[in-house]
């Protein structure tokens, strides 16, 4: 029964966010950008998770900038202080 449940939230999620990359492209403007706002804070959230993830593992400040693009003080900036300064 565990299995199942997680399972079916695991399947939730990702049609919940197969819906939102389907109504990101809707000719709909008020469907497109409230999509678009929901995959921006979902991207927000998957960022924390995994630059604290890369943290925990002993990843550099400029490592993880290096993989999402950005400068290093600009990830130092956005996440230092949550994840601390290791």
């Amino acid at each position: 029964m565990l299995t199942v449940s997680v399972r079916q939230h695991m399947l939730t999620v990702m049609e919940t966010t197969v819906a939102l990359a389907k109504g990101a492209g809707s000719t709909d403007p008020d469907v497109g950008l409230r999509a678009v706002a929901a995959l921006r804070a979902l991207a927000e959230q998957l960022e924390r998770v995994q630059v604290d993830n890369a943290r925990a593992l002993g990843w550099s400040w400029h490592d993880i900038a290096l993989r999402l693009g950005v400068t290093k003080q600009t990830v130092h900036r956005k996440h230092g202080r949550r994840v601390g300064r290791r």
